[in-house]
C-alpha cells in the first residue's frame, strides 16, 4: 500500500463571507503525480497557499509524512520538505541562473537575504549544475535570470524546486504562458524526475490534456469543494467536471 506524503484533512478557508475552501480533504502518495483542476476561482491556489503556510486555514489540518505542518511558517514548511512554484515565475532578475539555484537552498535559521551573500559549498554547486543540465539550461548558468525567456524561467523554477530533495513539489500552472515546444520539455522533465528520483508532484494545471497525460490521480475543485477524485479517465468523463468548466465560474 502506498504511503501518504501529503495529507489535507477538512481544510476550510474563509475570506469574510466567502468560503474559498470548504472542508477539503485529499492526499498525495509518495512518488505520485497528482493533478488539481478546476475553473478560475475554485480555490486551487488558495489550497496551495494554505499548504505552504502563506495563508492560515480557519479549520482543518495539513500533514507532511505524518507531521502536522498546519501552524508552521512558510520557511519552516520549506525546511520540512515542501517545495513550491508560483503561476507567475519568481526569479531574481539581476542574479545569475546559478545564483538563483543556490539561494533556493533553505538553510536552518538563515534568511533569504543571507543566502544571497553566503558562499556555497562545492556539493551545492555540483548539484545545481546537474539540475540545470537535467532541465536543459546549463549553458545559461552565468546569464542573469531576467534575461531568460519565460519558458526558460519556468525550467529554472522547476530545477530550483528540486534543489533540496523535497518530499513533495507543488507546481502552480507550470505550463502557463509557455510555447508548445517548452511545454513538452517541462512535462518531460517532471515525468523524468518522478520516474528517476521518485519525486512527488502535486500540480495545478489548466491544460487538461497535459495534466491528464501525466497524472496518476486527479482532484477537481469547484466553488471550494472537491467534486470528483480518481484516475484521469474518471475525472474527464465526470458530468460535474464538465458542468463546472462549461458553466464557468
Amino acid at each position: 500500500m502506498s504511503k501518504k506524503c501529503l495529507e489535507v484533512k477538512f481544510l476550510t478557508k474563509r475570506f469574510g463571507g466567502l468560503t474559498a475552501l470548504d472542508e477539503i480533504s485529499l492526499h498525495v502518495n509518495e512518488a505520485e503525480i497528482v493533478g488539481l483542476i478546476g475553473p478560475n476561482g475554485s480555490g486551487k491556489t488558495t489550497l496551495f497557499n494554505c499548504i505552504t503556510g502563506f495563508l492560515k486555514p480557519d479549520n482543518g489540518k495539513i500533514f507532511l509524512r505524518g507531521i502536522n505542518i498546519t501552524s508552521k511558517s512558510p520557511h519552516e514548511i520549506i525546511q520540512e520538505g515542501v517545495s513550491r512554484s508560483f503561476q507567475i515565475t519568481r526569479v531574481f532578475p539581476e542574479l545569475t541562473v546559478m545564483k538563483n539555484m543556490l539561494i533556493s537552498i533553505c538553510h536552518k535559521n538563515e534568511s533569504r537575504i543571507k543566502s544571497i551573500y553566503k558562499k556555497s559549498n562545492r556539493d551545492e554547486i555540483k548539484k545545481a549544475s546537474e539540475l540545470l543540465e537535467f532541465v536543459g539550461i546549463s549553458e545559461l548558468s552565468d546569464e542573469p535570470g531576467g534575461e531568460l525567456s519565460y519558458g526558460q524561467q519556468k525550467l529554472l523554477t522547476l530545477a530550483s524546486s528540486l534543489m533540496q530533495d523535497p518530499s513533495v513539489v507543488l507546481l502552480d500552472e507550470p505550463t502557463a504562458g509557455v510555447n508548445p515546444t517548452l511545454i513538452n520539455k517541462i512535462m518531460d522533465r517532471i515525468m523524468e524526475a518522478n520516474e528517476e528520483f521518485d519525486t512527488t508532484f502535486f500540480i495545478i494545471e489548466h491544460n487538461m490534456d497535459i495534466i491528464m497525460s501525466i497524472s496518476t490521480r486527479m482532484y477537481a475543485l469547484a466553488t471550494g469543494k472537491i467534486i470528483v477524485e480518481g484516475d484521469p479517465g474518471k475525472v474527464r468523463s465526470n458530468p460535474k467536471v464538465l458542468e463546472a468548466y462549461l458553466g464557468g465560474e
